[in-house]
């Protein structure tokens, strides 16, 4: 990973997912992330609007790092890295996408939920994947013993992490953060209520600094 994502998720190990197909709701969304205490963001490509969405993030806002998520193709990925995009987060592991993401520099965390999958991206050079989903995929313990055996993975459990069970996750030292759409609630963002996405941004850095200090 770059020294700046290292840093950021040592600070603040949660990574909000941004799923907005209207750019301004996208911004304001980042923006109210951000004053409760993160900014590492994934945006979502699950709308047509989503990467204009990233774009706007990242022209409209100051000392974010915005990355990619959902991305399922090697062209997806190549037009994401040139729209700006930090990272990339894939469902799962496609080798194409890996090795252009090593090549070029880019952190990709690819969705692995399987020792053979880990262990494949361990092969590819990886040595940060994504824990996908997490609560179906056999949550902690899974990830411990996925650690035991991986010694050099680090992993970011996404899918089913909460509040409830983030200290869990984040107590575990292979966990470099947890993503989560929780953060970006839809019934707030519709409702214009984006001081209620800080207010779950901050409850998330404090459940953070709790376990990790």
């Amino acid at each position: 990973m770059s020294t700046d994502l290292t840093s950021r998720l040592q600070s603040a190990p949660v990574v909000p997912l941004i799923a907005e197909d209207d750019p301004k709701a996208a911004v304001k969304v980042a923006r109210a992330l951000g004053q409760g205490g993160l900014s590492v963001l994934e945006v979502v490509l699950r709308s047509d609007n989503a990467q204009a969405g990233m774009e706007a993030i990242l022209a409209q806002t100051q000392d974010m790092v915005v990355g990619a998520g959902t991305v399922l193709t090697l062209d997806q990925a190549k037009s994401v890295v040139a729209s700006g995009a930090q990272f990339i987060v894939s469902p799962g592991l496609v080798d194409e996408i890996a090795v252009y993401c090593l090549d070029q520099g880019i952190p990709f965390f690819p969705g692995c939920m399987t020792a053979g999958e880990v262990q494949r991206a361990y092969a590819l050079g990886l040595r940060e994947v994504k824990f996908f989903p997490a609560s179906l995929a056999g949550g902690v313990p899974m990830l411990k013993a996925f650690s035991s055996v991986f010694r050099e993975m680090r992993f970011m459990p996404t899918g089913g992490v909460s509040p409830e069970n983030l200290a869990d996750f984040l107590a575990l030292p292979s966990v470099i953060a947890c993503g989560g759409s929780w953060l970006t609630p839809k019934d707030a963002i519709a409702a214009g209520r984006f001081d209620a996405v800080t207010v779950l941004a901050e409850n998330a850095v404090e459940i953070a600094r709790g376990v990790r200090g």
